[in-house]
This record gives structure tokens, sequence and C-alpha cells, in this order.
């Protein structure tokens, strides 16, 4: 390795040919070259996401997308329903407030996961035109039941948009946008799509849209019904992109399908598990509640009392990266990825790094 190699839930890891692929020259993002690959990305994305219906591609961080939801989702005088375990759950409900949200906060323990029940009965009170869900909590590293969450408000309160952060998660853990009844689900470049930071992606469905278009300043730059209509015009995109950042998605996509979701999704757990395992094997516990593990990356307690910070800084000397526990977390836990690019040979690579610190 020509630098320390990434276990932290993003960034990750980037493939050198991906890098690479944004050194190409740039061309007018008025183009048809530009035009082939912006709507060549996006057929690869509906692939990805598993869905027919709309995609979205803007230069920003998934935090962005979190704002386009809530901005054009609710209408005056309606609500939208915001469950937080963990930080970023508790990131999008400030978001919602601080674009003038009506919000209903849900607020469960870290570690816990949304479960179909924590929606329904606040959802019954009525009101609401959407609820927000993080699939996979990057903070406590528990994975929810999206499709469970999803097919109990579709039963029950149809009329209720079902707005799913899938940061972590997306590319590295089964996700069925049409399947599971979705309305929007947003996702970010540098984590288990394995692409450098800056680029943000969506898959929104019709009634979405249909909704957006009721609702009076959803801004500009997020105004996903204003980057629908260029898309459908032809145009690509209102704004100028990050057009080398686009050259690596291209190539990443290719890559990602090439391997096939199926055993790219196979891939994440197989690491997820080795993880779990050399966990227990030295006594740890996992922060998340059993059977909510998540795919892509590991929270473990600080059971056994060990240094953290002087494991980091060792696994740092041997050219290898891992975090931190999260905000209130920070000592008290710490989180292996094991997403994007990483393979089972790389997390024993690890392991056995680690296994020298704690033999010391």
């Amino acid at each position: 390795m020509t630098h320390p190699r990434l276990y932290i839930p993003g960034p990750t890891e980037v493939a050198p040919d991906v890098l690479a692929a944004q050194t190409r020259p740039l061309v007018g993002h008025r183009s048809a070259e530009f035009s082939d690959l912006f709507y060549g990305i996006a057929a690869k994305l509906k692939c990805i996401l598993q869905t027919e219906q709309n995609v979205f591609i803007l230069t920003a961080s998934g935090s962005g997308l979190q704002e386009a939801a809530v901005r054009n989702a609710v209408r005056p005088g309606r609500k939208i329903l915001n469950v937080a375990a963990g930080a970023f759950g508790d990131r999008w409900q400030k978001i919602a407030v601080g674009n003038g949200c009506e919000s209903v906060r849900v607020d469960l323990d870290w570690g816990q996961p949304v479960r179909p029940e924590d929606v329904d009965r606040h959802l019954a009170a009525g009101g609401f035109d959407a609820v927000t869900i993080v699939h996979n909590e990057t903070s406590t590293a528990v994975m929810s039941d999206v499709a469970a969450i999803a097919e109990l408000v579709r039963a029950r309160y149809p009329d209720v948009l079902i707005l799913v952060d899938a940061v972590s998660s997306a590319g590295g853990a089964p996700i069925h946008f049409d399947d599971w009844g979705l309305d929007l689900l947003l996702t970010s470049s540098q984590k288990a799509l394995a692409l450098p930071p800056g680029l943000a992606f969506a898959a929104a469905s019709d009634r979405f849209l249909a909704q957006a278009a009721e609702v009076p300043h959803r801004g500009w730059y997020f105004d996903l019904v204003l980057l629908d209509k260029y898309f459908r015009d032809g145009r690509t995109t209102p704004a100028t992109p990050a057009i080398g950042l686009l050259y690596a998605a291209d190539c990443q996509f290719d890559r990602i399908l090439a391997e096939g979701m199926e055993a790219r999704w196979a891939r994440h757990q197989a690491c997820m598990t080795m993880t779990h395992a050399w966990a227990h094997e030295h006594g740890f516990e996992l922060f998340a509640a059993r059977g909510y593990e998540s795919r892509t990356v590991t929270c473990i307690r600080n059971n056994v009392s060990i240094d953290i910070p002087a494991m980091i800084k060792h696994a740092r000397s041997k050219g290898m990266v891992i975090g931190n526990g999260y905000g209130q977390l920070k000592n008290q836990a710490f989180r292996i990825a094991h997403m994007g690019e990483l393979t089972e040979a790389d997390m024993a690579e690890l392991f056995g790094v680690l296994d020298d610190y704690l033999a010391i």
C-alpha cells in the first residue's frame, strides 16, 4: 500500500482506475459528450438502486439530499415525522427544522433499530406528509428493516411519503427501491459505492414528484421538480456538475455492475461475518441490537476497557485506519467498516494487526 488503507465508514478505498478516471480532459456540460456520460450513469444507477422510476445525480453530500428531501416533500400546514436512533437521524431532523418544517421527533436509544411499531404509533396522530428513516445508521452500525416499515406505512398511511437515508448502505446491502415501495432514497458517493466524496444520488417515486410540485419554496439547487424537468428535457442538470467525479462514477458503476449486485452484497456480508467473529473471539460485544447489525460497518463496544486511541494509533502505524466511536460513543466503542472495495483478505490483514496490539 502506498497510503493508509481505510477501514472507516467513509471515505472508503477507491480503486486506482476509478481515481485515474477523474483526470480525463473535461468537456462542456452542455455538450453531446457530457449528455451521453450523464444519462449513461443514470441508467446504471437505476440498476444499482433497483428502480425503474426517477433518479437524480447531484454535486453535493448526502446531507444535501436530506435537505432536498424535506424541502420537496412537506406541504404547508403538514408535518414530517423524523425518527432519530443515532447521529444521522438526528441530523435529518435538524435539517427539517432548519428548513421550517413542522417536525415531530421520535428519539430511540442508540443501538436500537427503527421498528414498524415506532412509526405506526406516531403516524396514527395524522397530519403527516412524510416520514424519514435512516436505513443504516453509520454512528451505531444498526440496519433497520426498511422493507417492513414501508409495508406498514403503505398499508395504513398510504398518503405518507417514505424517505430513506441509505448513505452507508447503498451498494453494499440489498435495497429494492421499487419492490419496497419507497418514495425517496438518498445516498452519497464515498461509502459503499467506493467513489471519492462529492456526489449524491437519489431515487424518487412518481408520487413523490407529484407531491413536490405542490410544495412552494422548494429552493432552487435542490428543487427536484426542476432537476427532473431538466433531466426529461435532455438538458442533464441546471447547474454545472463535477464532471471529473462523474467520470469516476461512470467507471465505478461499470465495475459494480460487472461484479453483480448479488455478489457485491454477498461480499459485504462475508466481511461483516468475519468482523463479528473477530470481535466475539476477543470478548467484545456488538453495539447494534441483535438481528439488526449493519452489513457495511460494525460498531464494537469497549466492554473490555481497551485503550481505543492507542489501538487506532497502532493500526495507523501499520498502514490501516479504523474509527473511534462517533459522537457520544467516542472511546466507548470503535468502528470497523467493511464496505466498498474491501475484501475478506483485507479484513484478515486488519485483524492480524489488531491481534498484535491486543496481545501486547
